[in-house]
Formats: structure tokens, C-alpha cells, sequence
């Protein structure tokens, strides 16, 4: 008897302790690509920013307005999973980070596909989701969900803001290609980008669309092709291992010489590609990050130190972005538990995170579209420039695009807004 109520006592404490230190920590599940032509130049990247960022939450390090330890008094823990697989892989990894690991919120995307797949789980679930990349604007112009946000901006924005570069730097298009991968992103990157430059330089020809499988690798088909339509401006939005591939295979062709190109999305194989990038590029990052980002003091701090922890020579917008997100949650988890006094419920934090505004290291987003939902934020654009002194491509002549500028207002879809020649337009 005395045995049994020994061991009875000793789980009795057990599973106080394990309560009170489940209590103490907020649980945090994460998808990127840790495999694959995506990971290198990208899922890696958002995973590094992620850990740095959470790391110095965990410390209380991060410059002011964020600089107590924790979210809402409580320790970070999290962890990562690999996004490599397709959306079917993802939403059943999604289920078992909710109801067997009983994550307290899931982040990540990278993919449009299985942004489009993870929002309805998450409602049926109702598990607090936070979206972190994946461009296609259909997650919040199709539909509605009240446990999902994305901190990142949509890809509307890049390619309207490309458009608009070309028009500031008195490039005018007469003969347009364009190589985008055949799923939603590159679809939907593609539709705003000709819509735009429809508008702004009234319908130029465009003399081939190429759309190779995501992950294809190899595009001597679709180069051959766009060389023999003869363009002066090619669009691309290509990311990850395919854009890497896409350049090195067309610098052995020949195609970038004597034309105007613009990667919508490249920044983020700059350090990877180095030289490999040629001059005169013009890169979009979706958003502010690297080079582009402002001079504030959180935008020089993380620059700086994630420079020095990783060993790099230049931020990119995958850590951006991963810092964004992590950094839109304390915000709400802080604010919540301080007007409620208690660490709150994800019906109660969702409140607090609908329309709201942070400051980020690419400087401010706010919660502006899909019902306070999704995030926008200033865009910026700039050109490829060796900098044999620094041994890395910079980016120069850049110029700056105001969030209201080049998003859609509330309420309105980006292709609509993009075909009835930007009504309202804060410019």
C-alpha cells in the first residue's frame, strides 16, 4: 500500500510539473522547405530568421518596443518541419501538429499551393495560423478565414511596383516574355504583371508566356523559346533552385544580354549566384528586406547581427520575413495578455491581431486587407551591381513605393483593381 501511494504521489507531482512547464511555453510548429530545390537560397534562409528572432524574444535582446523576455511572459518553443512534398503531405503534417503535438500556433508557407490548401484546415481545426510567404493573393481575395493571417504582402504588389519602376526609369516595354512557374504563384504573378503594364504602357505585345512545372530545373525548352520571339522585356518570378537554374542557363545562352529583365522575387539568390547575376537586373524582394530595407534602429540591428550570427553579407527577404512574423506575434500575445491580464486564448488574440500595425526590420505592416488579415507594407525595387570591393551584388537605383501605393484597397481583388488603372492610388 505504501508503495503504491508512493508511486501514485510521485506521478501526482510528475504531472504538476509537467503542467506548470507546459504553462511556461508557448508552443510553436513551423513549415519550410528543408529540402529541395527550395531550401537553399530559401526555406533555409526563413528558418535561420525564424531561430534568430526567437532566440532573442527568448532573451528579451530585441530593441525596443520589443525588448521583454518571451511572448506574453512565456518562453518560445518551436519547432520545424519540412515543406518539401506538395499540399496533400503538408495538410496531414498540418493535423498532427495541431491534434497530436498540440502546438499552440502554426507558422510557415512558402508555397502558393499549400497556402491555398492549410486556411479552410485551420478554420475546421481552429487552430491560429500565420502565413509567412507564399505570394498568391487568392488566400484572402477568394475567400475569408478568422484563425489565418499573413504577415507577408502578396505578390500583387511586386509586380505592379515592376511595372512602375519600368515607367519611373523611362523604360518603355514594346515586345514582352515571360517565363513563371505553372502554378498559382507564377500564374497569378504573371496575370498582375501584364495587367499592369497593360495599363501603364497600353498594351504592349507580348510575344511568349512560358510555364514550366514548378521544380522543373531545367529550361533550355522555354530560353530557346523566348529568344526566337525576340523580346526587350522579360518577366519572371521564378524563386528558389528554378531561378537559380533559370540564370545560369540563360547567361550560357545569351539571353539577358541587350534586354530589360525583371525577377520579381530574386533577391534572395543574390548571395548564392554572386557574379553569376549579371549587371542591370532589376530585382523586386516583396518588400523592403536586404538592401532594400530602411535605416531604423530594428531594421540596423537585425541586418547587423543576423550578418555576424550566420556568417552572411547580406540579409535576405526569406529572414525578413521570418522575422516579420515572429515578431507579429509577440506584438499581439503582449498586447492581449497585458489588457486582459492572462495569457490569452486564440479568440482573444485573433482580436488584437485583426488590423494591426507593427514595426518590423523592413520596416512598418499593418493588418490592411482580407478583413484585417492580410498584411501590406511598402515595396521597394532596385538594379543588380557588382561591388567588387564588398566580393557581392548590390542593389542600386532603388526606388520606393508607398504600401498604398501598390496594394489594392479593402474589399477589392488585385487583378480588378490592377485592370480599372489603380483607382485610388496613394502615390
Amino acid at each position: 500500500m505504501i508503495k503504491v501511494l508512493k508511486y501514485n504521489f510521485f506521478i501526482f507531482i510528475f504531472i504538476i510539473t509537467f503542467s506548470l512547464n507546459a504553462k511556461d511555453e508557448i508552443k510553436i510548429g513551423i513549415s519550410t522547405f528543408l529540402s529541395g530545390g527550395a531550401a537553399s537560397s530559401f526555406g533555409i534562409p526563413l528558418k535561420q530568421g525564424l531561430e534568430f528572432m526567437f532566440k532573442a524574444i527568448n532573451e528579451g535582446s530585441v530593441p525596443a518596443p520589443y525588448n521583454t523576455p518571451g511572448i506574453a511572459g512565456k518562453k518560445v518553443s518551436f519547432f520545424f518541419i519540412d515543406e518539401s512534398g506538395g499540399s496533400t503531405k503538408q495538410v496531414a503534417e498540418f493535423r498532427n501538429m495541431v491534434q497530436r503535438q498540440k502546438v499552440d500556433v502554426v507558422m510557415g508557407y512558402i508555397s502558393s499551393g499549400d497556402c491555398l490548401a492549410i486556411p479552410s484546415v485551420a478554420d475546421e481545426l481552429k487552430q491560429l495560423t500565420v502565413l509567412i510567404d507564399c505570394g498568391t493573393p487568392r488566400v484572402f481575395e477568394e475567400s475569408s478565414y478568422k484563425y489565418v493571417f499573413r504577415t507577408g504582402p502578396h505578390a500583387a504588389m511586386d509586380n505592379i511596383a515592376g511595372a512602375l519602376y519600368l515607367k519611373r526609369k523611362g523604360i518603355v516595354p514594346k515586345r514582352v516574355a515571360a517565363i513563371n512557374q505553372n502554378y498559382a504563384w507564377g500564374q497569378d504573378s504573371w496575370a498582375d504583371f501584364k495587367g499592369s503594364i497593360d495599363v501603364i504602357f497600353n498594351k504592349p505585345k507580348i510575344v511568349s508566356e512560358q510555364f514550366p512545372k514548378i521544380f522543373a530545373g531545367q529550361y533550355g525548352t522555354e530560353i530557346s523559346a523566348i529568344m526566337v520571339s525576340r523580346p526587350d522585356l522579360i518577366h519572371s518570378s521564378l524563386w528558389g533552385g528554378d531561378l537559380e537554374s533559370f540564370i545560369i542557363q540563360s547567361n550560357a545562352r545569351g539571353l539577358f544580354k541587350n534586354k530589360t529583365v525583371f525577377l520579381s522575387a530574386a533577391d534572395h539568390v543574390l548571395p548564392t549566384l554572386g557574379k553569376n547575376i549579371p549587371d542591370g537586373v532589376i530585382i523586386g524582394a516583396r518588400g523592403p528586406h536586404g538592401d532594400l530595407a530602411p535605416d531604423t534602429i530594428l531594421a540596423n540591428w537585425f541586418k547587423e547581427k543576423m550578418s555576424k550570427e550566420y556568417n552572411i553579407k547580406v540579409t535576405t527577404q526569406p529572414m525578413h520575413k521570418g522575422a516579420m512574423a515572429a515578431l507579429f506575434i509577440k506584438k499581439a500575445y503582449d498586447e492581449a495578455y497585458l489588457k486582459l491580464d492572462k495569457f490569452p486564448s486564440n479568440e482573444e488574440v485573433i482580436k488584437f491581431m485583426e488590423g494591426m500595425k507593427w514595426d518590423t526590420p523592413s520596416g512598418e505592416a499593418k493588418m490592411a486587407l482580407g478583413n484585417g488579415h492580410q498584411a501590406i507594407q511598402d515595396q521597394a525595387i532596385g538594379k543588380s551591381k557588382w561591388n567588387n570591393d564588398k566580393k557581392r551584388v548590390e542593389l542600386v537605383e532603388i526606388e520606393y513605393f508607398k504600401a498604398k501605393c501598390v496594394n489594392p484597397p479593402e474589399g477589392v481583388k488585385s487583378l480588378d483593381w490592377i485592370k480599372d488603372g489603380f483607382e485610388g492610388a496613394e502615390c
